[in-house]
């Protein structure tokens, strides 16, 4: 077997992914993911625009 290395999902979700997860459009997508970072910041969290954590994103859809 060669170096066989089984790709990991990111620590973080863009815009198209959120997309998929939650079945929305990708303004809606921008929405959620506003909404989110706005709730981690106020917990003190520093985020990135664009992105958020996936372990964030599927605790908040129950998922």
């Amino acid at each position: 077997m060669e170096n066989e290395r089984k790709e990991q999902p990111s620590r973080f979700v863009k815009v198209h992914e959120v997309m998929e997860i939650c079945d929305c459009s990708e303004s809606h997508a921008y929405r959620i993911m506003k909404q989110l970072n706005d709730e981690l910041k106020k917990r003190g969290f520093i985020t990135t625009a664009g992105r958020v954590p996936r372990s964030y994103l599927m605790e908040r859809m129950h998922i």
